[in-house]
């Protein structure tokens, strides 16, 4: 028996950038938007155009840049979103405008401040309105898994009508339960005359935990659209993770009636561009993607994993993405074979010079540490698309003391403007010491909300990634830094985030209103 196509819609560049310090660059946004499309992910929501020139520019540079994935702009149910979403997505080889409104009474009553019948008028001509500039328009209940079936019904209904093609019925605050979310949607289908002529689509939060559950249940019932994002990013505790979802309805093709065009072997390493671009690590027990989410230390699985794989393991770590890198890096590596490697981890060089600097900084690590991994490898593009822009604050020189007994201190030489200048502190700690004497002589007025490391690989000479996370009257930035060194890495993100404020990267917390 044939199976139907569900639809994967990824959000991790709308929704998963709504995490509090999850901002993204342009640039950063346009190479999650390239792997997601090598991916074959059939719906890439690039951002919300009206949110900020800055999210506009970034929805119109990932419509430009993706040809094979559809490219979505999110948009309220009023005329200025929509238009502007349209403008965004303009140079899409296929384009869809998200439009949405409130559909429970607690948020038409105490948000929106309307009653029921405006709502609905609001939305039929918003969704016309979209239909105007594209025929591929979705309409999103907001908080419906909260709305009263009869009024969900009627503006489905009348949603359809005026051109919807995808009707989503997000659960936004993650209060749904699976048999209960799975049975409003076939309630739901089966009450509406036009259904038929709509893909329904479930957008799940995690807030209990139950995101992905409430997705499949949907699944199961009627639904043909799943909305989720890259390592579960999103809003407060995030939204249903793709790894998990894509890799349930692949495993378990005896239960589900639907599959997916995901070529699974780049989830991981999308998994871990994301997870270095946003500086959210990955847990280690976290599914598909987790660093031990295929390990085996009790004695009885690696007896059993060894006499035959399938006794502990339903997966196979090869189709997600791990251990398929054969070709070992290391500073006898040569040009050819780390240029093939960046490509197949989704990483283009737009100039022959911009290739010869990352190979300049692939053999310095090479230098420090015996073998060069994948993550490695992202850790220095990001490093390089930092050096790229203009820096007002660059680490010149640092000499930092510890000893027992003592006060760790730290002697720094920092460019500042292109003048160098000599900065010194003590501290509760070496990074401490060295953060404490960047402020001495910057004074940035900021406020340290993340301090965050990980090692990028395993092993003593790993490289350390440091994520700083800075706030300076209601902006936040995210400040990366990569180094076997931790305080060298520690001192590169902080003057990262410092060199982001600087350059009006920072930007405002982008939560606003959306499913």
């Amino acid at each position: 028996m044939q199976k139907d196509k569900l639809v994967i819609f990824d959000t991790t560049l709308r929704d998963g950038e709504q995490s509090p310090g999850a901002s993204m660059t342009q640039e950063e946004k346009i190479r999650i938007a390239k792997m997601l499309e090598k991916m074959r992910v059939d719906v890439i929501e690039a951002g919300f155009a009206i949110a900020s020139p800055g999210d506009f520019a970034a929805v119109k540079a990932v419509a430009e840049a993706v040809k094979d994935s559809r490219v979505c702009s999110l948009a309220r149910a009023l005329d200025g979103d929509i238009d502007r979403a349209a403008e965004a997505l303009k140079g899409a080889n296929a384009s869809r405008i998200h439009t949405f409104i409130a559909t429970s009474p607690i948020h038409m009553k105490h948000k929106l401040k309307m009653e029921p019948d405006a709502v609905l008028a609001q939305a039929i001509h918003a969704v016309k309105r979209a239909r105007s500039y594209t025929d591929d328009v979705e309409f999103s209940l907001e908080d419906g898994s909260r709305s009263e079936f009869d009024f969900m019904c009627r503006i489905t209904e009348a949603a359809i009508a005026a051109g919807a093609r995808t009707i989503n019925v997000p659960d936004t605050v993650g209060y749904g339960e699976p048999g209960e979310y799975g049975a409003m949607f076939k309630r739901l289908i089966e009450a509406v005359p036009n259904s038929d002529l709509a893909i329904f689509s479930t957008h799940c939060h995690n807030d209990l935990g139950l995101a992905v559950a409430n997705s499949l249940s949907a699944v199961m019932n009627g639904v043909r659209q799943i909305e989720c994002t890259i390592n579960g990013l999103g809003e407060r505790a995030g939204n249903a993770a793709l790894e998990e979802v894509v890799m349930a309805v692949r495993t378990r093709k005896d239960l589900f009636p639907v599959e997916t065009n995901i070529v699974t072997e780049h989830i991981v390493p999308t998994s871990r561009l994301v997870s270095t671009i946003t500086g959210f690590p990955v847990q280690p027990n976290k599914a598909i993607v987790g660093a031990n989410a295929f390990a085996h230390e009790s004695g009885i699985h690696q007896d059993g994993v060894l006499k035959h794989r399938e006794t502990y393991e339903i997966m196979r770590a090869e189709d997600v993405g791990w251990n398929t890198n054969k070709i070992v890096l290391g500073k006898h590596s040569g040009r050819a074979a780390v240029k093939a490697r960046f490509e197949d981890l989704g990483i283009t060089f737009d100039t022959p010079e911009a290739l010869s600097e990352a190979f300049a900084r692939f053999k310095a690590l090479a230098d420090k540490k015996h073998e060069i991994f994948d993550q490695d490898l992202q850790a220095l593009v990001s490093e390089a698309d930092n050096a790229s822009r203009e820096e007002k604050y660059k680490l010149v020189a640092l000499e930092v003391v510890c000893k027992t007994g003592q006060n760790p201190h730290a002697q720094l030489t920092l460019s500042i403007g292109g003048e160098l200048v000599e900065a010194s502190s003590e501290g509760g700690g070496p990074v401490d010491a060295a953060y404490k004497a960047i402020e001495s002589v910057v004074n940035s007025h900021t406020d340290l909300l993340l301090y965050s490391v990980n090692n990028i690989t395993q092993g003593t000479d790993s490289q350390g990634e440091v994520t700083v996370r800075l706030e300076r009257n209601g902006n936040i930035v995210n400040g990366i830094g990569a180094d076997t060194d931790i305080v060298t890495a520690s001192i590169k993100s902080y003057l990262d985030a410092l060199n982001l404020l600087e350059s009006n990267k920072s930007r405002a917390h982008p939560q606003r209103e959306g499913v």
